[in-house]
């Protein structure tokens, strides 16, 4: 089983997998130049994925329910809003995402490739 590790190693780890077990979270962008860096394929609607905590333990079972690759401006607010982080609109999750991937080195552009995953959560722990 592949495993996913949302945000960086720290409290914000904590606070995503918080907002996925409460169910309030499900879905999550990445970048796809991220899968060519680890030599990685696409997630498949239907694969089951370890969601690991910060110390890298399993955390939780998440099934895929979907996956898209887009430009970043093309992100729908469907997506968005399902990935539970509180953002009051498109704007101002684009402006989240952009910061995150500036502060971790990876500016994004409009038409930056990102993978858009939907999943649900099937166990805990």
């Amino acid at each position: 089983m592949r495993a996913m590790e949302l945000g960086t190693p720290d409290e914000m780890r904590v606070r995503l997998n918080a907002l996925v077990l409460s169910g309030a979270k499900t879905a999550t962008t990445g970048l796809l130049a991220e899968y060519a860096e680890e030599a990685e394929g696409l997630e498949y609607p239907g694969e089951r994925i370890a969601l690991l905590d910060v110390e890298g333990h399993h955390a939780a079972t998440l099934e895929v329910t979907g996956v898209e690759v887009k430009p970043f401006i093309e992100v729908t607010w469907e997506h968005a809003a399902a990935e539970g982080e509180g953002d009051a609109s498109l704007d101002d999750w684009r402006a989240g995402h952009r910061r995150f991937w500036s502060r971790v080195g990876t500016p994004v552009e409009d038409h930056t490739p990102v993978v858009c995953i939907a999943f649900k959560l099937v166990e805990q722990g």
